[in-house]
């Protein structure tokens, strides 16, 4: 487990409290709502405190085909640990089989326009079915997860699958998720442990080096203004609730 630094635990409770309300009231005005994860430990967090609250919240998983095997056994694991079901959508293997022919089965390290390709085949089009008559998208992403994700609000409406996008660990930071995994033995990843701060699939992911960025290590032969797989790169409206109300356009 990455190394934190200490923080009064009335801090943490206090950063818990105002996600569990957020859940709940989303899960009330937004229902039926969902939390995608791809077990990597922030969504670990959200699962935790939805099975703690027994909150009326699915969740949900893109299984690209590609995943390490230490993920499914996590998966596995959280499904035992916590008594939910885990809805899993996987590609359409038409698709594959197509982008596969025509380009090899490791095109994505050819071109960004390849590797774009094979993230919407195996991550963009699983997520809009998984997002069909859903109201409201949550998720794990941080802020200081990196550049591409310096926007992220709280709570976003997502124009392109007409519902509400939630971020509620938006403003934690790394030392706050790691805390909140010891103090409660939330099950993790055991990658974390050997430098992979941020995990997708096997052959897009490796370990940071010491200093470099936290996701530094996936799709790590592009510029990191251009790394994100497609799902969190959408149009949409920022409804901030913890900065005044403005509207902006994150670039497709």
């Amino acid at each position: 487990m990455p190394a934190t630094k200490p923080r009064p635990q009335s801090n943490l409770d206090s950063r818990v409290a105002a996600v569990v309300d957020l859940l709940t009231r989303v899960a009330a005005d937004h229902a039926p709502a969902v939390l995608g994860t791809a077990f990597g430990a922030e969504g670990m967090v959200l699962i935790d405190l939805i099975a703690r609250h027994a909150l009326p919240i699915r969740v949900f998983t893109l299984d690209t085909g590609r995943l390490p095997e230490e993920t499914y056994a996590l998966m596995d694991r959280a499904r035992k640990r916590y008594g939910v079901p885990i809805d899993v959508y996987v590609p359409d293997t038409r698709l594959v089989q197509a982008l596969v022919r025509e380009h090899g089965v490791n095109a994505f390290y050819d071109s960004i326009d390849l590797r774009k390709r094979c993230c919407d085949i195996r991550k963009s089009e699983p997520l809009r079915r998984a997002l069909v008559a859903k109201g409201a998208w949550i998720t794990g992403l941080r802020r200081g997860q990196s550049v591409t994700r310096d926007l992220t609000a709280l709570e976003e409406e997502d124009v392109v699958h007409g519902l509400q996008k939630v971020n509620p660990l938006v403003d934690w930071s790394d030392d706050e998720v790691w805390e909140y995994v010891r103090a409660h033995e939330v099950p993790y990843n055991p990658l974390h442990d050997r430098g992979y701060p941020s995990i997708g699939c096997a052959p897009c992911t490796r370990a940071v080096e010491p200093g470099e960025d936290i996701r530094a290590g996936r799709w790590w032969w592009e510029h990191p203004e251009q790394k994100e797989c497609g799902i969190h790169r959408r149009p949409v409206h920022l409804v901030r609730r913890d900065a005044p109300v403005r509207r902006e356009a994150v670039a497709p």
